[in-house]
């Protein structure tokens, strides 16, 4: 949404200006400018996180030489016990063939590429090894809400009319006339009545007034839209009716347009960024999940809570600024919470890198996508579900793979100690040991990604997976 400014205010780089002239005085440059902290800030966070050592790595550290020590006290055993140098060496040859590490190496890396494979096909990117643990831990996860769970684009949500005025014409006459601003607002109703309409007619006598609205002639018809105030200088005023329905939306979090010709205010146009068709089945899954839902947004707090209670979120923290975000997450922590970060943007950057789990959606900028741990290709927000349902199944097969792998070690090792397998067996089990690990890694590629609908996403064996298109947005009565 724009945000009016005047003179003193400040502005961060890379602003646009919708209209009107802007003469800004830089005040900062170089590592003091907006952009400079939100980057010093992620590397801040980066870097306080301590990265998880695979688990692989720990038992191996441990389990190899125990298994060096074992064969070469059952090599002396065997030699002291006068069990002949041929057997006493068939049995430590037997021990370290059973033990070699092949299964336990071959735990994290075959399960990590074929998990993080299969996400990948599902349109879910996950970066390494301690995503998975992270992912295990979290009972929290915080959604920003521009461009995250809604579509961060504004949409024409309804229209009320005054008594004896019709829909098509006000939305004719209204749309041409806002065809001719670039206002986000205005070009948000001129979409919907070329989506409806087809062609507008021309305007004449266009006349844009900065933080009022516009006027102009379409038709013979001389229009006034925007605010009630621009309406009013013109002898236009809102019947109760009208007023109402203004009301109305302002409570929902949207913003209410007014329109006017012939000298009266003819209609109310409610405009507002619209919540993705997902975000609400999306949200469901993560609280199956186990966890709990908190939407952050710089926004105000009367759209917050509109935009929250249509998605089923309890917990809602408005009017952040950017730095605050972050703030946010590591307050959280503070109060023993394992937090996932779900954002797009720029100001999001800060939070995914300080969170335990960072997940960038993937039609955001760069600086998030870097700063996030998992990255969800499509906009659509019912991927964080199946990014941690597919993480935690991912964990939960090298947890097994390690588990089995040591087991066999443990009841073989003793086995092949005692001088009861031959070196031959002893190399046909470990073999088996390495096809089970691998055969039972190759299980995740079944993963599929759920609906509540009933229907499973299945991935493209041939390519990337294509990005579902949003639809059009709703317009009308909803």
């Amino acid at each position: 949404m724009p945000v009016e400014v005047e003179p003193g205010t400040e502005v961060a780089g890379a602003t646009v200006n919708v209209g009107g002239r802007l003469v800004v005085r830089v005040t900062k440059v170089g590592a003091d400018t907006a952009l400079a902290q939100i980057a010093r800030l992620v590397t801040e966070a980066q870097s306080g996180k301590a990265p998880v050592q695979r688990l692989a790595d720990r038992i191996s550290a441990v389990f190899v030489p125990i298994v060096i020590a074992a064969a070469v006290a059952t090599l002396a055993f065997w030699l002291a016990a006068g069990g002949g140098t041929a057997f006493a060496f068939a049995a430590a040859v037997a021990a370290l063939i059973i033990a070699c590490p092949c299964a336990l190496g071959l735990a994290t890396p075959t399960a990590l590429l074929v998990g993080t494979g299969r996400g990948a096909q599902l349109g879910i990117l996950i970066k390494g090894p301690e995503v998975l643990e992270s992912t295990r831990r979290i009972d929290t996860i915080v959604l920003d809400k521009t461009g995250t769970v809604t579509t961060g684009q504004m949409s024409l949500i309804e229209i009320t009319l005054a008594d004896g005025v019709g829909r098509e014409e006000t939305l004719r006459l209204v749309g041409a006339l806002e065809d001719a601003s670039e206002h986000p607002i205005a070009q948000a109703i001129a979409k919907a009545a070329k989506a409806e309409l087809g062609a507008l007619p021309a305007v004449e006598g266009f006349a844009n007034h900065e933080g009022l609205g516009v006027e102009g002639v379409v038709d013979g018809y001389a229009l006034v839209v925007g605010q009630p105030a621009l309406l009013a200088d013109w002898a236009m005023h809102l019947t109760a009716e009208l007023e109402a329905a203004r009301h109305a939306a302002q409570a929902l979090g949207r913003t209410a347009i007014a329109a006017g010709w012939d000298g009266q205010a003819r209609a109310i146009f409610d405009v507002a960024d619209t919540v993705k068709p997902t975000s609400a089945e999306a949200i469901g899954r993560l609280k199956a999940l186990g966890l709990t839902p908190i939407l952050l947004t710089g926004d105000n707090e009367v759209t917050a809570r509109a935009v929250a209670a249509e998605v089923d979120i309890d917990e809602v923290i408005a009017e952040v600024l950017p730095a605050g975000k972050a703030e946010v997450v590591k307050r959280l922590q503070g109060e023993g919470r394992v937090v996932a970060m779900v954002g797009d943007g720029v100001n999001d950057a800060p939070a995914l890198a300080q969170a335990d789990l960072g997940l960038a959606i993937g039609t955001g900028t760069d600086v998030a996508i870097e700063a996030s741990d998992l990255t969800l290709i499509s906009g659509d927000l019912r991927a964080a579900a199946d990014a941690i349902r597919i993480s935690r199944r991912t964990l939960g097969t090298i947890k097994s793979n390690l588990f089995w792998a040591f087991a066999y070690n443990v009841v073989l090792i003793p086995v092949a100690m005692a001088g009861f397998l031959n070196p031959l067996f002893a190399g046909a089990a470990m073999a088996l040991s390495s096809v089970f690990v691998v055969s039972n890694s190759l299980r995740l590629r079944g993963f599929k990604a759920e609906r509540t609908d009933g229907r499973q996403q299945e991935a493209h064996a041939g390519g990337p997976p294509s990005i579902p298109q949003q639809p059009a947005d709703a317009i009308g009565a909803p």
